[in-house]
């Protein structure tokens, strides 16, 4: 039965939280909980959602569920699954949710170490492009020309001056059996993703695009369209890597304006029509790539 709005789980295995209105993270967390279903253990590092989610005296997890090490997320997976099948369960999931900076920068190691081991495991990380729990710093994540405050905008730099890390195909370098982009704009899409990911062995990773709406500087009830508008100007792709292979999900026959994507959000306001097209740019000369390379 295909998995969509009508035929999700209705238990509710992640709620009572405290994120910040209209949180693209804490929504893709709650979605992956109800795919993945009640065996699950879920592992957090330091970031967003262990802040909202483990407020004592309450644990705004059904299932179980810990924080780990800031580094650590893919170890502490690998110890949970190890474990787990020591004591003979073998009706489980173990699930990771780490942020951008958790996972590009500071959980990078773990997860390749837990990649080349093929622990079964699914890390998801929830990337809202910076360090906003702590303040809205930079991450490798981070897109160029976004105001963050450590890459502030003024006279002389304009925003971060480095590109968005590529974490997707650098997890696919490794080999990986499954590894896949997701939206909260494109949510059938992203349960799609984890109902297969649960259904593989070995390790899965799945990046989702999560709107901050403190973060980029917009309403919170414009999460989902400005996570969907991302995907459609062509600054954020849907693919899934298996079997050594590329696959694009979703190939727009003609983008919307990345302009009109940059300019509602207050991060992007300093940027002048030449940082647009350098961005532009960019944008065509990925997209010549994977029409190249992905099927």
């Amino acid at each position: 039965m295909a998995i969509n709005a009508q035929t999700l789980n209705e238990t509710e295995f992640f709620y009572g939280h405290k994120a910040c209105a209209g949180c693209g993270g804490s929504l893709a967390v709650r979605i992956a909980l109800k795919v993945l279903g009640e065996n699950t253990f879920a592992v957090l590092p330091a970031g967003c959602m262990s802040a909202v989610g483990f407020n004592f005296p309450q644990l705004c997890f059904s299932n179980n569920a810990i924080i780990s090490t800031f580094a650590g997320t893919a170890s502490m997976l690998t110890g949970i699954e190890a474990g787990l099948r020591a004591q003979g369960v073998t009706d489980f999931h173990a699930v990771g949710f780490a942020g951008d900076g958790g996972t590009a920068d500071i959980g990078l190691q773990a997860l390749s170490g837990a990649i080349d081991r093929n622990d079964d495991i699914l890390y998801i990380c929830y990337d809202n492009e910076a360090y906003m729990n702590t303040g809205i710093q930079k991450s490798s994540l981070t897109p160029f020309g976004a105001r963050t405050t450590t890459t502030p905008a003024g006279k002389n730099i304009r925003g971060n001056l480095r590109p968005k890390k590529n974490l997707f195909e650098i997890v696919a370098a490794h080999g990986i059996p499954y590894a896949a982009t997701a939206s909260v704009g494109y949510l059938n899409d992203f349960m799609r993703k984890i109902e297969k990911a649960k259904q593989i062995k070995g390790t899965k990773y799945i990046h989702i695009l999560a709107p901050c709406p403190t973060g980029w500087g917009i309403q919170t009830d414009e999460t989902i369209d400005v996570a969907k508008e991302v995907v459609d100007c062509g600054l954020w792709y849907l693919a899934e890597y298996e079997n050594g292979s590329f696959i694009l999900n979703h190939d727009p026959k003609e983008f919307t304006s990345i302009e009109k994507y940059l300019r509602k959000q207050s991060r992007f306001k300093h940027l002048t029509d030449k940082d647009i097209q350098t961005i532009q740019n960019s944008r065509d000369a990925k997209w010549e790539y994977i029409h190249r390379n992905f099927k």
